[in-house]
């Protein structure tokens, strides 16, 4: 059984590390070519992604509640409604795209002055989400459409779209931010515009394998028209706590930008690169628990709930297991990595990031194990309403606060404040290793 389960685990998760390392590698593309104009194009840009990154965590919310119930449906072999929550998924991640669209193209210097106070910073950020905002609705789409694939254990196509996807943002880059060519120099307007090109050819990527590629689900276009009312009710009922989790999550990680941006621009350029090295080195923590969460929901959905408790045994082992890899590698890697690859920061900046990276290096470990156990098998076998109150009791009464006293109110130094952001990470780790052998979240979410 053990073997099954490692085979399954391999071969759900290296593509989905491979896609999400590619991915971040976009964000870290943008940010080390625009990091070369100075911290105050690299700051423009980061907040400018703040948009973005709730956008993300909210597209990664529709996708994971796509997951936790038509992960349950392919489990007990009931493709049809499996279809019909996707299509419904589909139309509300398209609603999601159009509506961050409209209110980026609103109200620009509102929403950027939020994250910063600095004017100059601002004004390098409205050149950039100005044109990026229009990449949101084929991020969202693809994101769905992805997530549709990994219910029926395909995630090799997300490795495919990622790589378009990099292989044309880092091009146009090139181009267009240094004006190769005969081209002219666009600074971070060429970059929102790669991005903008990038995220359309991914999307390209990835329809056009769900239409001629996938013979297990054989969505087609006209499948979108899907409806049910009782699996509208299902996906809302089950899927807004998973939602609404990623909503606040990523609403959190912005007012912790906010935070750092407050103290000052060198603290939030050395949170843009602690931030996306971080990220490159989570994704092997990222694949594993989406690829728990698959294959979790399937087997709580077939009802075999001795093969679930003998899965999430072995499974603990394995998400401490990389989780104290991923730390050892960012520890002795970090010094290395700033000074090959950010050589343009300031030294104040570099200083920071130096002392980022180390909380990120203790605190991987926690989220490797909280985050795999609490999202990869507790949400993805039914408790979808633990896992949000849990979030929101830790990063609402905990983070956030104790990062306002540290940061304005102590006035700490600035990597006391970014401890206390991350601290939920090893706080969370409590919480989970008692909810998982409880026992008590496998649920059947299927008719």
């Amino acid at each position: 059984m053990e073997k099954r389960l490692y085979k399954s685990l391999a071969a759900i998760a290296a593509p989905l590390v491979l896609q999400n390392l590619i991915s971040y590698g976009i964000g870290l593309a943008d940010n080390f070519m625009v990091g070369t104009l100075g911290d105050v194009s690299l700051s423009g840009v980061f907040v400018s992604n703040q948009v973005q990154w709730i956008l993300h965590m909210l597209s990664i919310g529709i996708g994971a509640a796509l997951v936790v119930l038509a992960a349950q449906y392919v489990g007990k072999k009931d493709i049809d409604n499996a279809k019909v929550v996707i299509s419904i998924a589909i139309k509300t991640a398209l609603g999601v795209g159009l509506f961050f669209t409209l209110l980026v193209t609103l109200f620009p210097r509102r929403i950027l002055s939020l994250f910063t106070g600095d004017e100059a910073v601002v004004a390098e950020g409205m050149r950039y989400i100005g044109i990026v905002c229009f990449s949101y609705i084929f991020f969202c789409a693809n994101g769905v459409l992805l997530a549709s694939m990994r219910c029926v254990q395909n995630t090799k196509i997300g490795f495919l779209s990622s790589l378009t996807g990099f292989c044309v943002n880092v091009f146009l880059n090139w181009i267009l931010i240094f004006g190769r060519l005969g081209m002219p120099v666009m600074g971070v307007a060429g970059a929102a515009v790669a991005t903008l090109i990038a995220r359309f050819c991914e999307l390209c990527v990835t329809v056009f394998y769900v239409r001629f590629g996938d013979k297990s689900l054989g969505f087609r276009l006209k499948d979108i028209a899907l409806y049910h009312a009782d699996m509208l009710k299902d996906f809302f009922k089950y899927g807004i706590p998973v939602i609404l989790g990623d909503i606040f999550w990523g609403i959190a990680g912005s007012v912790q930008v906010a935070i750092l941006g407050r103290i000052g621009t060198d603290v939030l350029a050395a949170n843009t690169i602690a931030a996306n090295l971080h990220q490159i080195f989570s994704v092997l923590v990222y694949g594993i628990a989406g690829a728990t969460g698959v294959i979790i929901g399937q087997t709580v959905g077939s009802g075999d709930y001795g093969k679930v408790k003998v899965y999430s045994k072995t499974l603990q082992v394995i998400f401490l297991s990389f989780g104290m890899l991923t730390a050892l590698v960012i520890f002795f890697s970090r010094a290395f990595i700033l000074s090959r690859g950010f050589p343009n920061i300031s030294a104040a900046a570099h200083a920071y990031a130096l002392q980022f990276l180390l909380v990120f290096s203790i605190t991987i470990v926690g989220t490797s194990y909280q985050m795999s156990v609490l999202t990869g098998i507790v949400r993805a076998g039914g408790a979808t309403s633990f896992v949000l109150i849990n979030d929101l009791i830790h990063v609402w009464l905990i983070v956030i606060p104790s990062a306002l006293l540290s940061a304005f109110v102590f006035h700490f130094p600035p990597v006391v404040t970014f401890a206390c952001l991350k601290c939920d990470q090893i706080l969370k780790c409590i919480v989970a290793v008692i909810k998982l052998n409880r026992y008590d979240w496998m649920k059947k979410l299927t008719r």
